[in-house]
């Protein structure tokens, strides 16, 4: 007994310990397995992912690449000839330690943006190592990978390690996210100043869950029918605090 009440202290601590060391700003790539179509998502519908690169903690610490990020749809409708979907992301699962979650959307990409921005932008470099690619990131920056560093039109604004790609995002205004002094924050195939829906024809981010309440909701709407499907990437940011309230 005095085994597993210590394991469940310890258990809590680490969960507790988790949470403090993701400051509000904080960047989460998802890559989500699950599809969203609004024919036939429905309330509670679950939502699930992983990180798609691993994310830095302030203190030296990190979560780990493949850490299971969950959510749920909130609502689905198809009024007239359109749809709007709402959803909502709960929980972060990284070994032990459970993390629940209050987060806005920054940036989304479809299963194609997803892969396109993962091969050369040259289609000469197929002599080439895939560790000296020139790459195209969601938002338009490229990664020069040989020289270790992701670039805009206008300035250098994130290095390359060989395991991802890491940047301090930059406030914007109407794009979710706020001050973060961690100036390696994980991007993967995101540029820094990358903000909204990208690879959707139609669908349109109504809300980000971080600029209006409810905060934590996302919501989608398109004058057809919203379908996202598994291995879009999304970028997603914790809230701050006075954010991080129950939806009601």
């Amino acid at each position: 007994m005095l085994l597993t009440r210590l394991g469940a202290f310890l258990f809590c601590c680490a969960t507790a310990l988790t949470a403090q060391m993701l400051p509000a700003g904080t960047a989460l790539p998802v890559v989500v397995s699950s599809g969203l179509n609004a024919k036939n998502a429905k309330p509670g519908q679950k939502i699930e992912g992983k990180l798609a690169q691993a994310v830095k903690i302030p203190d030296g610490g990190h979560l780990n690449k493949g850490a299971r990020v969950t959510g749920h749809v909130v609502s689905a409708t198809r009024p007239g000839g359109g749809s709007r979907v709402v959803v909502q992301f709960d929980q972060l699962q990284d070994e032990h330690v459970s993390l629940p979650l209050q987060v806005g959307l920054r940036a989304m990409a479809s299963s194609q943006a997803v892969f396109q921005a993962g091969v050369p932008v040259d289609n000469t470099t197929d002599a080439e190592s895939s560790e000296e690619w020139v790459t195209q990131q969601v938002g338009g920056d490229y990664v020069f990978r040989g020289r270790g560093y992701m670039s805009s039109a206008v300035a250098k604004d994130g290095i390359w390690d060989g395991a991802g790609v890491w940047g301090r995002l930059p406030v914007i205004e109407g794009c979710a996210g706020v001050e973060n002094n961690n100036p390696m924050q994980s991007l993967w195939i995101f540029s820094a100043a990358a903000c909204g829906v990208y690879g959707f024809e139609h669908t349109k981010l109504d809300s980000d869950g971080s600029n209006t309440p409810p905060y934590g909701q996302i919501a989608f709407s398109s004058p057809k029918d919203i379908d996202i499907r598994g291995g879009s990437g999304w970028l997603l940011v914790v809230n701050a605090p006075e954010q991080a309230k129950p939806a009601k």
